[in-house]
């Protein structure tokens, strides 16, 4: 039967490549830095939500509320930034892209549930 790592315990093997510096004694460090990570990453995320629920009141239509091109722009960015921040682990870009295109698809998704919900201006409210 399969069992999980332990978590205090030091490094059962070691990358080839000299450049690479270790960051953590054991796995728990890693893990724990990876938590801290994930709290600003979401709460970053939550931030950015705001702007996407906020952008609904600019569009006409829901071809505006996807906005295909600005959906393009925003995946070159990301392998761009992905570029410019890498540190050594391969295919970041990919990783990156496929990241930004799954938040994306959710937040168009729910920025076309803000979009229904919305009245245009002088229209009575619901």
């Amino acid at each position: 039967m399969p069992v999980e790592p332990d978590t205090q315990a030091g490094p059962l093997r070691q990358y080839q490549d000299p450049s690479y510096r270790p960051l953590c004694a054991n796995l728990g460090e890693v893990r724990a830095h990876i938590d801290r990570l994930d709290d600003e990453i979401v709460r970053l995320i939550a931030e950015r939500a705001m702007y996407v629920k906020d952008a609904a009141r600019f569009k006409r239509d829901a071809f505006q509320v996807s906005a295909p091109a600005r959906q393009a722009e925003v995946y070159a960015r990301a392998r761009e930034l992905a570029r410019r921040h890498d540190q050594g682990f391969e295919n970041l870009e990919e990783v990156v892209e496929a990241t930004y295109r799954a938040m994306v698809a959710a937040f168009i998704a729910n920025e076309q549930h803000y979009f229904k919900k919305m009245t245009s201006p002088g229209e009575p409210h619901a």
